[in-house]
């Protein structure tokens, strides 16, 4: 699949996002929202999403743009590994989404697996982090970094959440259908290899 695309409109939004944080001459501010607007065209041009959708989302940024930072939890149990069902799209998924202000990557993974699927986990390693735009996922208008954890379940029993309807144990070659936003078959066969391996350091892009 060309990502080109998606790569330009990620820097063109970084410059005026970035711009439109320290510009102070409105024909500079003027300049800098056309840019956006001009990444937005081409982004919804290649999504075939409405241009209005994408531009709101641009502009509901603030500040310096940086890559944000989701995260993942992967728990084994014997040779399974934990997925959610997320409600949004009816596929599976590693538990876990976005860190929020003011906790760090390890709290934000438990408190996340906690949320989607009712198990208190303990992070014990970060198994990989991923750029990913440089992974089969769906484009998106966003540059995210992917953080995958090992967790082991302290205790809990798996229940449903507002964004999940489902908690279960998978093996490798049962899987079912993933959110492909959010993961992908070949980092949940890569996951496995690392939990075979514990001594493999942890992979980044």
């Amino acid at each position: 699949m060309d990502t080109q695309w998606l790569e330009w409109v990620q820097k063109l939004q970084a410059i005026a996002q970035n711009g439109l944080t320290y510009a102070r001459d409105p024909f500079d501010i003027e300049r800098y929202e056309s840019v956006r607007e001009i990444a937005a065209e081409i982004a919804a041009v290649h999504s075939h999403m409405d241009v209005q959708y994408i531009l709101n989302l641009f502009a509901g940024e603030v500040g310096y743009l940086t890559p944000k930072t989701d995260v993942r939890g992967a728990v084994f149990r014997e040779e399974t590994i934990l997925l959610v069902k997320e409600r949004g799209d009816g596929f599976w998924t590693l538990p876990g989404g976005w860190v929020d202000i003011g906790e760090s990557p390890s709290e934000a993974v438990v408190r996340e697996v906690h949320e989607e699927s009712g198990y208190v986990t303990r992070p014990v390693k970060l198994l990989a982090l991923y750029d990913k735009n440089k992974h089969a996922h769906p484009p998106s208008a966003y540059h995210v970094y992917k953080l995958f954890f090992q967790c082991e379940i302290v205790q809990g029993n798996p229940s449903d959440s507002i964004e999940t309807e489902g908690a279960a144990f998978f093996h490798k070659d049962r899987l079912p259908a993933l959110s492909l936003p959010r993961v992908t078959p070949a980092q949940i066969a890569r996951l496995f290899q690392h939990n075979r391996n514990p001594a493999w350091p942890t992979e980044f892009d």
